[in-house]
């Protein structure tokens, strides 16, 4: 019995070692290649959505704000005229910007290009955006990022790795020792499970072994590692769609704002008033993508709140003006409705991006010719706001959750409509950083209305 245990303990060792060394391998050049690629990929849609604005305004005071946004970011740019003449750059060129402006640029498809990609021996990853008008090209963004919170990232992995690796070999050898007939099956079972692990299946499950013992941890260990790693693929998905769900809003209306302003007939008062707004939610933008890493990265955060009093029934009026095209572009009526003049201490950017979440909200789940409702209503020492749409609903079991972070009543129809779970997440923190409560009701197929409560000034 002893040299069997042996035997198979040397057979099972080996085997095991070689199952993580490809398990592993392929994880981590998984985990490298795909983070690379985000990287890239972000980088690359930033510089487009900057080219889609120059596009439609190539002007001075236009790529003067663009240079202007990046110089809080983590990234520059650089905006160049089809010749490579330098408008305008949010930081100091370094000598491989400029080698990288210097090459010429004979044909750039539409959704940009990336030109240089080697984070392992460059300070910066790049890509550029044609500025195209008219059938013309007539510029490039240029768009730059540091490798160095790249290359960190990829010493931690390292180091996790080893150090998985390690105890993982440590483990392996420990349980040779204690090997024996009784547990040749679990150890069969614990084999199929890396094979699935190495194959990227992260949702197997173990039977759990109850004994104390080394094989009981191991056991343990490689369950607890499946749960972990489906985890972290899950999160990194959910966090990537976040931000994408969280910046559409502002930027369908910057869009939509350039659209309108830059038809014929447009008076040159209504196009300043629209161009003001451009600039508002660009502004906007930044502020909004610090919060969603804040939000995304940590369980417990606070919001910065800047109060002040505030005639709520104009602050609602800008801004269902605001947000009105939107809504008749689907065919649906926004009313509002408030009885007397109501003044509130809040902070106007942080009240109006839950305003933005609630009534995009009811817009994605109404049907065009139905009506959505902002109501207004105060007693002695409370104003109750309430965002009231007729559309789908939200069954009685998932209505507990809505505001729990990252949670979606219908995943599949989340996915398709934008939704993340985290624009009632965000509501739900900035009205309780205000002393607020923001309670849901809804009846399925009828609507859902959303009430805000607040202390009156």
């Amino acid at each position: 019995m002893n040299k069997l245990s042996l035997k198979l303990g040397l057979l099972f060792f080996a085997f095991l070692i070689m199952i993580e060394l490809i398990l592993f391998y392929f994880l981590y050049t998984g985990l490298v290649n795909s983070r690379i690629e985000d990287e890239l990929t972000e980088l690359r849609a930033r510089g487009n959505s900057h080219r889609n604005i120059l596009q439609k305004h190539f002007d001075r005071p236009t790529i003067f704000h663009v240079a202007l946004m990046e110089t809080e970011a983590d990234t520059d740019v650089v905006i160049t005229t089809h010749d490579g003449t330098i408008k305008a750059e949010s930081d100091r060129l370094t000598p491989q910007m400029e080698e990288i402006l210097q090459q010429e640029r004979d044909s750039i498809p539409n959704e940009g290009l990336v030109v240089e990609n080697r984070w392992k021996t460059e300070l910066d990853i790049s890509t550029v955006s044609p500025i195209i008008i008219d059938y013309q090209t007539v510029g490039y963004v240029y768009m730059f990022k540091d490798t160095t919170s790249i290359q960190n990232m990829i010493s931690s992995l390292k180091q996790h790795f080893f150090l998985v690796g390690t105890l993982a070999i440590l483990v392996t050898i420990i349980s040779i020792f204690f090997l024996t007939r009784v547990i040749t099956l679990p150890l069969i079972q614990m084999t199929q499970v890396t094979k699935s692990l190495s194959k990227g299946d992260f949702s197997v499950t173990l039977n759990e072994i109850r004994s104390n013992d080394e094989l009981g941890e191991l056991s343990r260990s490689i369950h607890k590692l499946a749960e972990d790693l489906h985890y972290i693929k899950e999160q990194r998905n959910e966090f990537l769609a976040s931000i994408s769900h969280e910046l559409r809003t502002p930027l369908t209306y910057i869009k939509g704002y350039a659209d309108l302003a830059e038809r014929e007939g447009v008076t040159e008062e209504e196009r300043n008033k629209y161009l003001t707004i451009i600039h508002e939610e660009a502004t906007h933008i930044s502020r909004l993508v610090k919060d969603l890493f804040e939000l995304a990265k940590i369980d417990q955060h606070s919001f910065t709140i800047q109060l002040e009093e505030v005639n709520l029934n104009i602050f609602l009026n800008n801004l269902v003006k605001k947000m009105k095209p939107a809504f008749a572009n689907k065919g649906i009526q926004l009313n509002l409705y408030y009885e007397e003049e109501i003044f509130v201490l809040i902070d106007t950017d942080r009240f109006e991006q839950v305003f933005v979440n609630l009534l995009d909200n009811s817009l994605k789940y109404s049907k065009s010719k139905e009506v959505v409702d902002i109501k207004v209503n105060l007693n002695d020492q409370h104003v109750f706001i309430s965002v009231i749409d007729f559309g789908e609903g939200i069954p009685n079991t998932d209505l507990p959750y809505i505001f729990d972070r990252l949670y979606r009543v219908d995943k599949s129809r989340a996915r398709k409509s934008g939704g993340t779970g985290l624009g009632l997440a965000i509501v739900k923190e900035i009205v309780e950083a205000h002393g607020g409560v923001v309670t849901a009701s809804s009846t399925l197929g009828k609507g859902t209305k959303i009430t805000i409560q607040l202390e009156r000034s």
